[in-house]
């Protein structure tokens, strides 16, 4: 490892049935904020490609250590050092992990608590779904350390919207949960005794899903934010097709007509 032992990520898998994972990463680097350097990204993406190749995840919940920050941006300390060829290599790691993220085969929570800044806002853009506390700060603060917002903001604008991606990346501004929630930064705010309680909530919607539907559905997602609304429109048809060469559509839906009429009949 490149940096302290006590600066790493923390990878939990958690067991809920046969076949049934849920995987927990933790970006533990609480002493400066939960701030990427270059050893921590490089074992977030490690980390990432790990859990893909497991075929029994389900869902993956990623968050910082403590309370203070979910992710406070990128190492400014390592930064500070960087010329133009370091920073194209400095970057191109930060966008790799937020990559890692989007091409993880299942859907990411991003449990959001403290600080979310510049890159931290940027790693949670790149989750599917994005629980804060109350108390969470955000913020894309880079061009008031002389740099612009790059890589993964550019999510930013799917959203909410131009307009306001305008006024987040140009004034620098930081702005609370329930601003990011109004705006579409994110989608569940709740006190913060009750993140651990609301991120459980969408894992047990998850589960509640088809394990290979929901894949199929995330897979889809991507190719949605890359296709012109046409060809968006036939990779749904593609995508639909896929499902059907298993048999859980079929076992799926007969067991909801067999519940559909045990209510009829009061049984």
């Amino acid at each position: 490892m490149s940096h302290p032992e006590e600066s790493r990520i923390l990878v939990r898998l958690e067991q809920r049935d046969v076949g049934i994972r849920i995987g927990y990463i933790t970006i533990n680097n609480p002493h400066k904020l939960n701030t990427l350097n270059s050893g921590l990204m490089t074992d977030f993406i490690a980390v990432c490609e790990e859990l893909a190749r497991d075929d029994d995840l389900r869902a993956a919940v990623v968050t910082g250590a403590g309370d203070e920050a979910f992710v406070g941006g990128a190492d400014i300390d390592e930064m500070a050092e960087l010329n133009p060829g370091s920073a194209r290599t400095f970057i191109t790691l930060l966008h790799r992990c937020c990559e890692a993220l989007r091409g993880l085969p299942v859907p990411v929570i991003g449990r959001i608590q403290g600080y979310a800044l510049g890159g931290g806002l940027e790693l949670a853009a790149a989750c599917d779904v994005r629980v804060a506390a109350e108390t969470a700060i955000f913020g894309m603060p880079e061009v008031r350390l002389g740099i612009p917002s790059v890589i993964e903001a550019a999510l930013l604008p799917s959203l909410v919207g131009w307009g306001r991606t305008r006024e987040m990346l140009l004034l620098g501004e930081s702005f609370t949960a329930g601003q990011a929630a109004a705006w579409g930064v994110v989608e569940r705010v709740v006190p913060p005794s009750q993140l651990d309680e609301a991120v459980e909530s969408c894992v047990q919607s998850i589960l509640r899903a088809d394990a290979r539907a929901i894949r199929i559905q995330k897979e889809l997602i991507r190719l949605w934010e890359d296709l012109p609304p046409s060809a968006a429109v036939l990779a749904g048809i593609d995508a639909f097709v896929t499902a059907w060469e298993s048999d859980e559509p079929r076992r799926a839906m007969r067991g909801f007509q067999a519940a559909q009429r045990k209510k009829s009949s009061g049984v």
